[in-house]
C-alpha cells in the first residue's frame, strides 16, 4: 500500500477512547548539565546542597556530569541552577548548549597537555643539567628558567589551582589542593631563592659528595612535571566522562521532530512537542513512528529491529500497538498518540540508562576516597614540619625545605597515574584483539562477574534471515519449491523475500519472472509464472485462497514455528508443493564462543524476545546454560536487575537499541561492533573483532587490566606512606624528593605498559 495516506475520520485532540498519560514523577524532574566537578566529592557535594532544597531528592552522576532533581516543577530549574552555582560550579538546563560546551572543556584540557609536555621536557633536563653542573650555566638562567616555565605553572594548571580555590572557600580540599599547593610552592621557591639570591647557598649531601651551590634553589622541573602528569590523567578521564554521557543524545536523536498531524481532517506538520495524547498523525512509507500508539487506519509493515533487535517485520493492522522510534516499511497509516514525550518507551529507556549508569562505580572513586583523607594530612604533616624545624632551631631555609620535600614527595601524582595509564595501555592492546574499553567501570565489574547474559539476535545470530531447508510435499521437488516462490518473491524488498531470492541464487536455481505479483500484508504474496497461480505465504494465505494443507505439510509448519523458524508455505494452482523454513542464522563462533566463557567459570544466560522454542533451540545449539523467552524491550532490564538481586554479578552482551537500558544496567555491558550506535554508547566494552570468542578476550584483558590498576594503586599509597617521614625529617631534599616523585611515576607507567604485550587467549 503505498501513496497518499488514507483519510482519517475527524477527531478532537483528546480522544476519549486513548489512554491517559500517566502522571508520575516525570512531570516534576529537572536535569542539568554541571561543569567544574574534578572528582566524585564533589558530585557528593552537589548533591548534599541539591538535596536541602525543599521537598525534592537529587542524584548527581560524576560520570555523565548531569544532575537529576526530582520533586521540582521544570519552570522552577533557575532555583537549582542557583543552588549548584552557590557551591561553586557552573549549571544549566539540559539541552542548552551544552554539548558543545563540554567538548570545549575537553578541548582546551588537550590543548593545555599538549603546551605543558611541549614545555616540560626541555625545562626538566636544562634545570637538572644546571643545578648539577654549574660550569655550564650562563647569566641569568634562572631568569630564562622562571620565564619559561610561567605558563606550564599558570596556564597549563590553571584547573587544579581554580578547583583548589574553589574548595578552600568552601571548606573542603582535593588533591586538587594537593597538586596546586605542591606546584606553587615549588615555583614561589624557586622565585624568592633567584629574587633573594639565594642561588649561591652552599648545595646539599647527595651520597657521594656535596652538591654545587644553588643545586637546590630552583624546583621548577618539579613542578612543571607534576602539571604534565595531572593534566594528562584529568584529560583522559574527561573523555571517558564524554562517552558515558553520549548514550543520552544517541537516544534522543532517534525520536523524529515533526510529526504529521491530522486534526479535524486537515493533515499538517508540527513539532514533535506539540503533539498530545489523543492526537492522529499520518506516517508513510520509510517515515519512524513519531510516539508510542494505537493503529486507527491502513495496515503495513514496521521495521522494528532498532527497538526489539528481531529481523523479520511485525504485521500491524487498526488495533494494534505501535512503537515510537521504529520504522514503517511498506503501508501508509494512521496512528492515535497514547504517550507521549518523558512517558514513551524510548524516553523511558533514555531515563533508565542514565539511571543505571548514575549507579555505577568508577575505580577512581576509591581514589577519590583515599585522597580525601589523606590531602588534609599531608597538609597537617607540612605545617608540623615547618614549624618542628622551626622549633628546633633548623631556620627558615631548612624548615622550608623540610615542608616543601613533604608536599612534593606526598604530591598524588602516582595515585592520578594509576588509572589512566593502565586503562590506555589495556585500551590500546584491546584495540590491537578488536577490544574498545571504554572505562574504568568496566576493569571494576570484569574482576566480579559471575553470569553473563547474551541478547540472541544479532548477537549469537548474524540478525539476518536465512533458508536453514526445503521441504517438499510428498512426491514433490525441493528446486521446483524454491524456485516457484523466488519468482514471486523476486521484486519484494522483504527480508523473507530477500531470503529467499539469496538462496535461490546459491544453489542455483533460476526463477521463472512471475506477473500479476500482489503482496498480502501478514499472509504473503501471490502472483501468476507460466500461467500458474502461484501462492507463497502462511496458512491463511492458503486459506483464503482455498488451498488444502496436507497433514504431513502442516506436521512440518509445526515442528518449524516449535524451533523458532518461520516456514513459508508454496502452492501452485490450489495444490501445496511444499515449504520453504527460515530461521536467523547462528553465527559460526557462536558453540566456541560459550564454550570459552564455560572456561572461565561464568555462567550464561540467553535472553531473547523470541518464543521459548526458538531460545531452546539456540540454546541447544551453543551450549547456553540457561534460557529467558518472551521478553519486552522494557523488561530486558528488569531481568538484569532480578539476575543481580539473586547475587549474581551480570555481564550483558547485545547489539540492539532495546539492549541499551541493559547494558547500562549490567555490571558490565559489552556490545557487539554489527550493533546500533546507541548500544555501543551504552556499553561499557565495544567488541569490534566479528569472531565471538572476543567474549571471552575482552573479560580477559579487562581483568589483567583491572589487577594492573590494583597494583598501581598499592605501590603509589605505599610510597607516599614510606616517602613522608623521610621528607619530614629533612633526609629529602626537595629535588631528590622531585626526582623521587618522578621515579614512581615511571612505575607505574611501566607496569602498565606490559600491557601492550598482554595475550587473553592464554
Amino acid at each position: 500500500m503505498t501513496g497518499t495516506p488514507p483519510a482519517a475520520p475527524a477527531s478532537t485532540h483528546a480522544d476519549p477512547a486513548a489512554p491517559a498519560a500517566p502522571t508520575s514523577g516525570l512531570d516534576q524532574r529537572v536535569e542539568l548539565d554541571v561543569a567544574g566537578m574534578t572528582c566524585a566529592a564533589c558530585a557528593a557535594r552537589i548533591e548534599k546542597r541539591l538535596g536541602k532544597m525543599p521537598g525534592v531528592t537529587a542524584t548527581v552522576n560524576y560520570a555523565t556530569e548531569r544532575a537529576v532533581v526530582l520533586g521540582l516543577a521544570p519552570e522552577r530549574a533557575a532555583e537549582a541552577v542557583a543552588v549548584v552555582e552557590a557551591a561553586g560550579y557552573g549549571a544549566s538546563p539540559v539541552g542548552e548548549g551544552e554539548s558543545t560546551g563540554y567538548t570545549d572543556r575537553v578541548r582546551l584540557l588537550r590543548n593545555r597537555l599538549i603546551v605543558a609536555a611541549f614545555l616540560t621536557v626541555p625545562l626538566g633536563d636544562v634545570a637538572i643539567v644546571l643545578a648539577l653542573a654549574p660550569q655550564m650555566r650562563f647569566p641569568g638562567w634562572e631568569w630564562v628558567l622562571l620565564v619559561a616555565s610561567l605558563p606550564v605553572v599558570f596556564w597549563c594548571a590553571w584547573p587544579f589551582h581554580k578547583a583548589a580555590w574553589r574548595n578552600l572557600r568552601h571548606g573542603a580540599t582535593s588533591m586538587d589542593t594537593l597538586v596546586s599547593l605542591g606546584i606553587l610552592a615549588a615555583f614561589t621557591w624557586s622565585l624568592v631563592a633567584v629574587v633573594t639570591g639565594s642561588a649561591d647557598a652552599s648545595g646539599y649531601w647527595l651520597g657521594y659528595g656535596i652538591a654545587p651551590a644553588g643545586a637546590d634553589s630552583l624546583y621548577l622541573e618539579v613542578a612543571a612535571a607534576v602539571t604534565t602528569f595531572l593534566l594528562g590523567g584529568r584529560y583522559m578521564e574527561a573523555r571517558s566522562k564524554r562517552s558515558a554521557r553520549s548514550v543520552l543524545s544517541a537516544l534522543g536523536r532517534l525520536a523524529p521532530t515533526t510529526v504529521r498531524v491530522v486534526r479535524d481532517g486537515v493533515e499538517s506538520v508540527i513539532g514533535i512537542g506539540e503533539l498530545v495524547v489523543g492526537d492522529r498523525f499520518a506516517v508513510l512509507p520509510g517515515e519512524r513512528i513519531a510516539t508510542d500508539g494505537t493503529v486507527v487506519l491502513g495496515s503495513s509493515a514496521l521495521d522494528t529491529s532498532m527497538m526489539t533487535g528481531e529481523p523479520v517485520p511485525r504485521e500491524v493492522t487498526e488495533g494494534d500497538v505501535v512503537l515510537g522510534g521504529t520504522i514503517n516499511t511498506t503501508g501508509a497509516l494512521i496512528v492515535r498518540a497514547d504517550r507521549v514525550g518523558a512517558h514513551t518507551q524510548l524516553a523511558q529507556m533514555a531515563a533508565t540508562a542514565e539511571q543505571a549508569q548514575a549507579r555505577k562505580s568508577r575505580v577512581q572513586t576509591h581514589v577519590d576516597r583515599i585522597v580525601a583523607w589523606f590531602v588534609p594530612a599531608v597538609l597537617v604533616i607540612a605545617l608540623v614540619t615547618l614549624v618542628a624545624w622551626f622549633a628546633v632551631g633548623g631556620g627558615p631555609r631548612a624548615a622550608f625545605s623540610a615542608a616543601l620535600s613533604v608536599l612534593i614527595i606526598a604530591c598524588p601524582c602516582a595515585l592520578g597515574l594509576a588509572t589512566p595509564t593502565a586503562l590506555m595501555a589495556g585500551v590500546g592492546r584491546g584495540g590491537q584483539l578488536g577490544i574498545l574499553i571504554k572505562g574504568p567501570d568496566a576493569l571494576e565489574a570484569s574482576g566480579v562477574i559471575d553470569t553473563v547474559v547474551l541478547d540472541k539476535t544479532g548477537t549469537l545470530t548474524s540478525g539476518e534471515m536465512g533458508v536453514r531447508e526445503v521441504v517438499p510435499a510428498a512426491g514433490g521437488d525441493a528446486a521446483a519449491v524454491l524456485a516457484a516462490a523466488a519468482a514471486v518473491e523476486a521484486r519484494s524488498e522483504h527480508p523473507i523475500a530477500r531470503a529467499i531470492g539469496r538462496h535461490a541464487e546459491q544453489v542455483g536455481v533460476d526463477a521463472a519472472p512471475a506477473d500479476g505479483v500482489r503482496a498480502v500484508p501478514g499472509r504473503g504474496a501471490s502472483g501468476t509464472v507460466a500461467g500458474q497461480r502461484v501462492l507463497v505465504g502462511n496458512a491463511s494465505l492458503l486459506a483464503e485462497h482455498d488451498v488444502a494443507v496436507p497433514e504431513a505439510v502442516t506436521a512440518v509448519v509445526a515442528a518449524a514455528e516449535e524451533e523458532g523458524c518461520t516456514p513459508v508455505l508454496v502452492a501452485v494452482d490450489a495444490v501445496v508443493l511444499g515449504t520453504v523454513v527460515l530461521t536467523d542464522r547462528l553465527r559460526e563462533s557462536a558453540a566456541e564462543a560459550i564454550a570459552r566463557l564455560k572456561a572461565l567459570g561464568l555462567r550464561t544466560v540467553l535472553l531473547t524476545g523470541d518464543n521459548a522454542s526458538a531460545g531452546e533451540a539456540v540454546a541447544h545449539a551453543v551450549g547456553v546454560d540457561e534460557v529467558i523467552a518472551g521478553v519486552l524491550p522494557t523488561e530486558k532490564t528488569a531481568v538484569i536487575e532480578r539476575l543481580q538481586a539473586e547475587g549474581r554479578v551480570v555481564a550483558m552482551v547485545g547489539d540492539g537499541i532495546n539492549d541499551a537500558a541493559a547494558l547500562a544496567s549490567a555490571n558490565l555491558g559489552l556490545a557487539v561492533v554489527s550493533g546500533t550506535d546507541v548500544a555501543m554508547k551504552s556499553a561499557d566494552i565495544i567488541l569490534v573483532r566479528r569472531h565471538l570468542g572476543v567474549i571471552g578476550d575482552a573479560i580477559v584483558l579487562a581483568r589483567r587490566t583491572l589487577r594492573t590498576i590494583r597494583g598501581n594503586l598499592v605501590w603509589a599509597f605505599a610510597y607516599n606512606v614510606a616517602a613522608i617521614p623521610l621528607a619530614a625529617l629533612g633526609l629529602l631534599n626537595p629535588l631528590i624528593a622531585g626526582f623521587a616523585m618522578s621515579l614512581s611515576s615511571v612505575f607505574v607507567v611501566s607496569n602498565s605498559t606490559r600491557l601492550r604485550r598482554a595475550d587473553p587467549s592464554r
